[in-house]
Formats: C-alpha cells, structure tokens, sequence
C-alpha cells in the first residue's frame, strides 16, 4: 500500500507512543511527544484518515489464557489455482487458532503461526481441521520452545 501522507517528526513520535501504549489519553501523548493536546488529537485523526493508524487493540497474555503454545507451520498447496488460494485463506481467516498467515516463496505456499493450548490441542487442529482441508496437500510443524522477541511495533 502506497503512503500518500507525509509524516513529520511529530507524527513519528506519535506513532511510536501510541505502538507502546494506545490507552495514553491526549494529553498524555502530547507531553510525550512534545506538542499540544489539540494538535496531537488532529494529527491522530489525519493519521487514520490517510490509513496510517488502524484498529486499537490491547494484548493478551498466552500464557494467562491457556494459549502458550506458539507452533510455525508451513503449509504446501495441491493447487496454486485462484480457487483454491481463496478458499485456504477464507479457512484461515475464520480459524481463530491461526493468528498469522503469510503467502510465502520458495518451498513452502503459506507460513502459519498456531497458537494452541498443548502438544495434544494442536494435534487434533493439524490432524482432524488443517489436513483435513481441501487445498491442503502437506505441512510441517515446528514448535516454538520459548519466545526471545515478541513485539508488533513498527520501527519508526
């Protein structure tokens, strides 16, 4: 997607604040980023405007939620039809276990990440849903043992 806003040093700061933490009120963002309550307010809003910030989420901790488990699979296609692309990834989309898919080069079609319960709950999820798919033909899993970064701020 092509960037149409030109985005000063102010907007940058804004953005990174704003990547750390999304609850800071507008005044608190603009002590921050050193400019005033009302100008950060019309910078967040231009910022939306041109696509530039999106949804506002909070994080969740795997772990707290019974989903510690992080598991890369890499997934080979039976047919790199058009058809057959669409369908696989309207069946990620709706599969709340999956929560990142990337369409990949080289030997593999889609890198997926899984976030499960345990080695049985992600079993059941490769043997009885993802291979049981279709355009699925192959996948081969790799599972994370810890995490040494983790993070979904963009370097500014």
């Amino acid at each position: 997607m092509k960037q149409d806003r030109q985005i000063d040093a102010v907007d940058r700061r804004i953005l990174s604040a704003l990547q750390q933490d999304a609850a800071l009120s507008h005044q608190e963002l603009a002590e921050r980023v050193g400019a005033s309550s009302a100008s950060c307010w019309r910078r967040i809003k231009a910022l939306e405007q041109a696509g530039l910030l999106t949804r506002t989420v909070r994080l969740v901790d795997p772990d707290r939620v019974g989903r510690g488990v992080n598991v890369l699979c890499n997934i080979r296609m039976r047919s790199h039809a058009r058809e057959a692309r669409s369908a696989f990834e309207q069946f990620v989309d709706g599969r709340p276990e999956i929560v990142e898919c990337f369409s990949m080069s080289g030997e593999w079609d889609y890198l997926i990440r899984v976030v499960v319960a345990d080695v049985e709950d992600y079993n059941r999820f490769l043997m009885q849903i993802l291979l049981g798919h279709p355009s699925v033909a192959g996948a081969a899993s790799h599972f994370a043992l810890s995490m040494t970064k983790y993070t979904t701020a963009l370097p500014l």
